[in-house]
């Protein structure tokens, strides 16, 4: 076997458990959640706390800026454990559709050397109820509402983010 068709199988296998529910990504630790004993997706009571907290700044009209200064004033680590976040950390997570109880596999493909997003290229396949919400559905989608406002992109590139 070469190193495409190796390549391939691995893909294939992973699309797989995408297809048929038994994919681990699905229960991929992020911050705010623990993989408990059973290998499920619990909640960390303090983290969840922090992204409550993130989510309700951004709407509340703070930038990624202002809510990293004050994330680091009060002396929160990042999700590294560095002392300071950073803008795309928020930006992440602002975006994870995890923090509502759903988890996207295949938001990105590999395209040989790099990563990209996955905007209809190939399917994605989304988990309902998998685990516990941090977030509801309405303030998740209402930040993705104020993302697309105060962005730049062109309308319809952003907008293919928002569908869940």
């Amino acid at each position: 076997m070469n190193v495409i068709q190796k390549s391939e199988a691995i893909k294939n296998g992973l699309r797989k458990g995408f297809q048929d529910g038994s994919s681990k990504m699905a229960r991929r630790k992020c911050y705010g959640y623990e993989v408990g004993p059973d290998g499920e997706l619990t909640v960390n009571p303090e983290e969840a706390k922090i992204v409550r907290r993130i989510f309700e700044r951004y709407l509340a009209g703070d930038s990624l800026g202002k809510i990293v200064a004050g994330l680091e004033k009060q002396g929160i680590p990042s999700p590294t454990g560095r002392p300071r976040w950073n803008r795309e950390a928020i930006d992440k997570l602002l975006s994870n559709e995890k923090y509502t109880g759903r988890v996207m596999l295949q938001k990105t493909i590999s395209t040989g050397a790099i990563q990209i997003e996955n905007y209809g290229l190939m399917e994605r396949y989304l988990y309902t109820d998998s685990h516990e919400a941090i977030i509801s559905d309405e303030m998740f989608m209402a930040v993705q509402q104020e993302k697309l406002s105060r962005s730049k992109e062109p309308q319809n590139h952003v907008a293919m983010k928002l569908s869940l």
